[in-house]
């Protein structure tokens, strides 16, 4: 899909991935509405695209694992930008650490990084099968494929975000559908960086985990592997491509990766007591 003239909903729009990915659908050509949980990060965004592209964003805040917020959000794109032909279910939180996570933690982390996904696609979808177009984003993590040190909320999550962006293509993608799902390692966002900030053990080895495994990108730079995959009509969006090398070491032999893993995160605990 071509994202000139298109009308999109980014989010987690208001900071890191999502404000990169709001960005670039504008500078393309697109418009978009910039949701976040924080109003004043979102209002931020969207005030500064429309500075350079007056009329082309738009702003609101919610919790968009609230079905209801999704409605609106919805509504609010159609009414003021036009129908919708992009979502990207880009929030994401890492929902909490280990087997000490709380039920709510749990439950947070299910409804941003789950089932607002399954929610935008229930509403959007029947909508773009009648027009016979539309474009679904996932945003998950490399830890969908492989899984993530430290934190259990965010790597089961992920993992069931992958699942189900691979659902919805295979359910859709005969029907005019497009889905994608973006599994990156590191990238320089505030969810990174709380990583380190917490103290945390748990916390700490998840963010070092990740910045030790590969480059630490830009927000930017993966915005623009994502409008690229998009144009493809590509599922899987690997901005670090030795992702796809290790997900083949899984696969090859599962025993051996998760002993491989047990070792990486040995050596990531021992630096950390040094």
């Amino acid at each position: 899909m071509d994202i000139s003239g298109k009308v999109a909903i980014v989010t987690g729009g208001g900071a890191g991935i999502g404000e990169a990915i709001a960005r670039r659908i504008v500078s393309g050509g697109g418009k978009v509405l910039v949701a976040d949980l924080n109003s004043d990060g979102a209002e931020r965004v969207a005030a500064d695209i429309n500075e350079e592209h007056p009329g082309t964003a738009l702003a609101v805040a919610g919790d968009v694992a609230d079905e209801a917020v999704l409605a609106d959000l919805i509504a609010r794109a159609e009414r003021e930008l036009g129908p919708v032909d992009i979502f990207f279910a880009n929030a994401g939180i890492p929902g909490g650490l280990g087997l000490d996570s709380t039920e709510e933690q749990w439950s947070k982390a299910l409804g941003v990084n789950v089932m607002a996904h399954v929610r935008a696609a229930r509403l959007l979808v029947p909508g773009w099968i009648e027009r016979g177009s539309g474009y679904f984003v996932s945003t998950a993590s490399a830890a969908g494929l492989l899984t993530q040190l430290g934190s259990v909320p965010y790597a089961v999550t992920k993992h069931a975000a992958v699942g189900f962006a691979e659902w919805l293509s295979v359910t859709y993608g005969d029907r005019g559908i497009g889905v994608s799902c973006l599994c990156p390692m590191g990238v320089k966002t505030e969810l990174l960086d709380t990583g380190f900030e917490i103290g945390d053990g748990d916390a700490v080895l998840a963010a070092r985990a990740v910045t030790s495994a590969g480059t630490v990108l830009q927000p930017a730079e993966v915005a623009e592997r994502v409008v690229e995959a998009i144009a493809d009509g590509r599922f899987l969006i690997l901005p670090h491509p030795q992702v796809l090398d290790m997900y083949r070491q899984k696969g090859a032999d599962y025993d051996r990766w998760i002993g491989g893993m047990r070792r990486y995160q040995a050596g990531l605990l021992a630096q950390g007591e040094n």
